[in-house]
């Protein structure tokens, strides 16, 4: 039966072969497994096998199909037996640089290096295994080694190859090593500035990197910005930081977004607060890390309901909260005490099916113990499939902080058990419990557990626990002893823990000794101020209670009055010591009078 006229011709014709396969090749998705025989062999029938790009083409798909990278370097030696150009071997470098494979893509870089029958590295082979090896983390001796073979095959003059070479050693942490590469470079351009600025900032040396930026005689891009704005973060360098802010303004109007947050973190990092709002409001476009980055310093600088207000901004703005924002919120939560917006934190990972990490639990049982909800705290303290350090220490602190210090001591003991050794913020905890629940000899004993057998040095924090829960006893000369012995200058809390003994224990005759210590202490804060008022009365010394009270006034330091916080009807509302301007004050008032007639009836 004749052929119809009308009928398709077959997809690759011996005409339109070689231009359809090229474009099935260049495109970016990988082909199938199955697909990469028939690609091998149209390539030998067709020619293209010549062709080094649609040969890198080939690779990628082949290394993505199989996930085989040494079966692509055998398949491409089998398409050109005799010594190939680099350029195939390159792309199946960068591809699987870019794949998360970087040990993959270095091991392809030395069947390269050894030559033979894959021909040898070129001038573009460098860079790319460079950055295979920078991505390698411990990746120093591989790094080396190409460093070695670039050397060898006279690539050292190329700039993109000594660039890289100082973005690997950065990123090794060899900043040395850096230095001296770039400065044998003969010429530099602004990835070469940056590649040394970065390295600086990845190797914790932050005075340098500033140093570095002021040197560069080539303007500044983006990277080099954003690395500049963490050192000066991380130095609290906020004059550095405002000049680099300049720079930027005048580079662009509007900021990049990697620069944005950079400029968010370092004003964060230094506490200018109001410096990284007026950014982040000015910036067109925010992500994820904008708004952690702000949410983050808004809970580190203690204004949690900031910090909400900011959440429930983000919920509006279309970008989802991952992991470190609800941990960061929940934080800001248990702050507060408010309740019902942790709860609905919690509900909401429930419902978006996040998975916990240890982050995330550790978040919610820290809130719910902080919240007054400690049964549901140790409900999902048991729930969290891996804890650690930090998940022990919010579940003990939760204990310790509702009263229950013998439970504490027996979550501590728990924990040992399991394996997980405490470090210095457990032992703050658990001393605390002692303290507060008058637990001495357990205190004594967990002090010595400290230093002698898990080998911590004791911080301020700890002698000032130990002197507190001395003092609460009534063993004032022990605590004083304490305090003589400590191994670095006593904090003004410390003395005032001993100061609150003497008052509380009528040490009248102690109290003289500790006076001996009133110029350490009257350049303290008004709390100390006080405590020192009220010994001084109870010693009948009321020249110095006047001398004192003056101070306090002449120095403008009145002792901020205590507060509360609690959350109804999910708004927190915050009460004052001595407040009377509550607009609920008279129902306050009348349910404060109807319990305390209860109490009276109930004999408590």
């Amino acid at each position: 039966m004749p052929r119809s006229q009308n009928s398709n011709p077959p997809l690759l014709s011996s005409s339109r072969m070689p231009a359809t396969l090229r474009a099935i090749l260049a495109a970016p998705s990988p082909l199938p497994a199955r697909a990469l025989p028939a690609a091998q062999a149209l390539l030998l029938t067709s020619g293209l096998a010549a062709d080094a790009a649609v040969l890198a083409h080939f690779a990628r798909h082949f290394a993505s199909a199989t996930r085989a990278p040494a079966d692509a370097v055998k398949a491409l030696l089998r398409l050109r037996p005799r010594p190939l150009c680099a350029h195939p071997f390159n792309a199946l470098i960068s591809h699987l640089t870019l794949s998360g494979d970087p040990s993959a893509a270095f091991r392809v870089f030395a069947v390269l290096a050894a030559g033979g029958d894959a021909g040898r590295p070129d001038g573009y082979t460098l860079p790319a295994a460079l950055k295979a090896c920078a991505r390698l983390g411990g990746g120093l001796r591989e790094g080396r080694q190409a460093h070695a073979v670039a050397a060898r095959g006279g690539f050292l003059g190329r700039l993109p190859v000594r660039n890289a070479l100082v973005t690997l050693y950065g990123a090794c942490g060899v900043c040395g090593d850096a230095r001296r590469v770039f400065d044998e470079m003969a010429g530099r351009d602004v990835v070469s500035w940056t590649a040394l600025v970065s390295a600086f900032v990845r190797g914790g040396r932050f005075a340098e990197a500033l140093a570095v930026f002021g040197e560069m005689d080539v303007a500044p891009n983006e990277g080099t910005l954003a690395s500049t704005l963490v050192a000066c973060g991380r130095l609290g360098a906020v004059h550095a930081g405002k000049a680099v802010h300049g720079r930027c303004l005048k580079r662009e109007r509007e900021l990049e977004l990697i620069v944005g947050n950079a400029l968010l973190d370092m004003y964060v990092k230094c506490e200018k607060l109001d410096l990284a709002r007026r950014v982040f409001d000015r910036l067109l476009v925010r992500d994820i890390v904008s708004w952690t980055v702000m949410i983050s310093g808004l809970v580190h600088c203690r204004l949690p309901s900031e910090a909400l207000e900011l959440f429930n901004g983000m919920q509006t703005s279309g970008v989802k909260p991952d992991k470190v924002v609800l941990s960061t919120v929940l934080s800001a939560c248990a702050s507060l005490g408010a309740l019902e917006s942790g709860r609905w934190v919690h509900e909401y990972i429930e419902r978006k099916g996040i998975e916990w990490d240890v982050h995330v639990g550790t978040s919610l049982v820290d809130m719910y113990a902080k919240c007054g909800c400690l049964e549901t705290s140790l409900s999902i303290f048991h729930k969290m499939p891996v804890k650690n350090v930090s998940s022990w220490n919010a579940l003990i602190n939760g204990f310790t902080l509702h009263g229950h210090g013998r439970e504490a001591l027996v979550y501590f003991d728990r924990m040992v058990t399991s394996g997980l050794p405490p470090n210095e913020v457990t032992f703050i905890i658990v001393l605390g419990a002692c303290c507060h629940t008058g637990l001495v000899q357990q205190g004594l004993g967990l002090f010595n557990l400290m230093k002698n057998s898990y080998k911590l040095s004791p911080w301020e924090e700890h002698y000032g626990c130990m002197v507190d829960l001395l003092g609460r006893a009534g063993l004032i000369q022990e605590a004083y002893g304490l305090v003589k012995v400590m191994p670095m200058t006593p904090a003004v809390s410390t003395w005032g823990a001993l100061l609150s003994a003497c008052q509380a224990h009528g040490r009248v005759e102690f109290s003289q000794q500790i006076l001996r210590h009133v110029h350490e202490l009257e350049s303290s804060g008004s709390g100390v101020y006080v405590l020192l008022s009220n010994l001084y009365a109870l010693n009948d010394r009321w020249t110095d209670v006047k001398r004192v009270r003056g101070l306090l006034s002449a120095k403008g330091l009145w002792k901020e009055p205590g507060s509360s916080l609690i959350e109804v009807n999910g708004k927190t509302s915050e009460f004052v010591v001595g407040q009377t301007d509550h607009q609920d004050m008279d129902a306050i008032c009348a349910m404060l009078l109807m319990l305390t007639r209860q109490i009276h009836l109930d004999g408590l």
